[in-house]
């Protein structure tokens, strides 16, 4: 059976989807952008701040079902500049380690929700 998974400590969702939905022990969570949830306020500062509190936002929904960035198998990582690819990796590994990090793809795309510079989402299981 599917349970929904939302919460406030990360962004409502922007469109008709939740923040994540989990079945039969894995979960899915939709693709997360450095919103602010307090405020709902993008942030506007450089790839590391950006990245960071897009995390923030995949873990708070990580720890609203349970889980926790040790059970993410897979990210799926778009980005509006490949030259950003490094800054990226080094927040990234604060938030995984390198000896525990999930599979994942990074693909440069020409635009994002509100026209961020990075998105993620994430599968995570038990």
């Amino acid at each position: 059976m599917k349970k929904i998974i939302n919460t406030e400590k990360a962004p409502a969702p922007i469109g008709p989807y939740n923040q994540a939905t989990e079945h039969n022990g894995t979960l899915y969570i939709s693709g997360q952008v450095a919103i602010i949830p307090s405020t709902g306020e993008l942030v506007k500062g450089s790839i590391e701040e950006e990245t960071h509190q897009v995390l923030k936002n995949v873990g708070a929904i990580l720890t609203a079902a349970g889980y926790s960035f040790q059970d993410v198998l897979k990210c799926s990582v778009f980005v509006k500049d490949m030259h950003q690819f490094s800054r990226i990796n080094l927040i990234y590994a604060e938030y995984f380690g390198e000896d525990q990090a999930p599979a994942r793809e990074l693909v440069e795309v020409t635009n994002l929700p509100k026209f961020v510079n990075i998105e993620i989402s994430a599968i995570a299981a038990k």
